[in-house]
């Protein structure tokens, strides 16, 4: 196929995409919406529930991600809990405050619902004192006594929790019934964590990166094989992989138009495919509009189902895409450079750029990753790192790029 051929093949297709994808949402969340019915009523349409590891507590399939305005959204929680999606996270830093200011709110104006929410928040602090002053000020945010599970958020490494200080606060904690669970969130190393966490036997929960690109992989299916047979509750987020389909490859193309035809987007195949693994407790999806929710519920109540034929064209599809994926495996290619560039928070600036489409949190990411500003990572060799990358990743181009839209 030539250029120009392929180019006005795929700007029409992508116009069939927007029109089919657009309808198949609206045609999901009016259905959902038929059978949900009145806040309340009998016999509507929830989403399912599964196991947290061995806690005790049954979850929603499906968790509400926080990072939005909350404060400006209170009918998309009321609409969660008709749903079923009452699974809520948030964290102390999401949107300055706003996010649990938001849920407070709603907890506020609706006692009654406390109880029926399973709610999350973390906080990046990495000392006891650190982490009681952001969960008390989490708690009169979110207008609530206690939280159901609190996170260390983003580690990318066991000992940033795996200490007798960090125990016993979890502990303390429980006891003073501030909080129910206790656990962690990665973005970067998260097999390596998993697997180091399996052991412990203080850890509730994880929540970690894991979607169609990575699962299948040797490390990432120990380490999940292990937090499972040890009894934690795992929620799988970033699950899009890389976001939606964007680019001019014949395999996405063929990829999306495969789910199309199944009444599926391709984001929501790519949430089915995770939730094919019945040891995920959840997946944690922002969702920032009532459309995206009754799409992503449509999802969880399995309308359509994968079959092993679109399963497999997924992995193959991680497969001959994966240089344009980053993995999160920062141990690798940090330890390449010495310790001297954050490899995995540019790469996550990026991601929040480009499949996210938020560039005020890309560039917060590279702030904080880059306290003494971008322009050592410009005079770095990155030979190395490209030649242990797993992903084959051009990682001083993807810098480049980042340092120029971000900095």
């Amino acid at each position: 196929m030539s250029d120009q051929h392929r180019g006005q093949s795929r700007r029409g297709f992508l116009k069939t995409l927007g029109a089919v994808g657009s309808g198949s949402l609206l045609a999901g969340a009016g259905a959902l919406q038929a059978a949900a019915g009145p806040a309340g009523a009998a016999g509507q349409a929830k989403v399912p529930r599964r196991p947290f590891g061995r806690t005790g507590v049954q979850v929603a399939t499906l968790s509400l991600g926080g990072i939005f305005d909350i404060v400006s959204n209170q009918l998309m929680l009321q609409q969660a809990l008709r749903l079923g999606v009452d699974y809520w996270d948030t964290a102390y830093s999401y949107s300055g405050g706003r996010s649990e200011e938001g849920i407070g709110r709603f907890f506020a104006r609706y006692p009654q619902t406390r109880p029926q929410v399973f709610l999350v928040t973390k906080s990046t602090r990495r000392s006891p004192d650190g982490l009681s002053e952001e969960l008390d000020t989490s708690l009169k945010r979110l207008n609530t006594g206690y939280v159901d599970l609190f996170f260390v958020h983003a580690i990318s490494d066991i000992s940033e929790v795996n200490s007798p200080d960090i125990r016993r606060w979890a502990e303390r904690m429980k006891k003073a019934a501030k909080i129910k669970l206790f656990g962690f969130s990665t973005h970067s190393n998260m097999e390596e964590c998993l697997y180091k966490a399996a052991p412990l036997g203080w850890i509730d929960g994880i929540m970690m990166t894991y979607n169609y690109r990575i699962m299948h992989t040797k490390a990432m299916q120990q380490g999940v094989a292990a937090c499972h047979q040890a009894g934690i509750g795992l929620t799988a987020m970033k699950t899009q992989g890389g976001g939606p389909v964007a680019d001019d490859t014949e395999g996405e193309l063929l990829l999306a138009g495969r789910f199309l035809k199944k009444g599926y987007t391709p984001y929501q195949a790519k949430m089915a495919a995770v939730w094919e693994d019945q040891r995920i407790a959840a997946i944690c999806s922002q969702m920032t509009s009532i459309t995206v929710l009754m799409a992503n519920a449509a999802a969880a109540l399995g309308r359509p189902r994968l079959s092993a034929a679109d399963r497999q064209a997924l992995q193959r599809y991680a497969q001959a895409t994966r240089g344009g994926y980053c993995a999160g495996c920062a141990g690798i290619c940090e330890e390449a450079l010495a310790g001297q560039a954050p490899v995995a928070e540019v790469m996550r600036s990026l991601m929040y750029l480009r499949s996210f489409g938020e560039p005020l949190r890309a560039r917060q990411t590279l702030a904080a990753a880059l306290p003494q500003g971008p322009g050592r990572l410009l005079e770095l060799d990155y030979s190395e790192a490209q030649r242990r990358c797993p992903q084959g990743l051009d990682i001083a181009g993807l810098v480049r790029q980042a340092v120029a839209e971000l900095a």
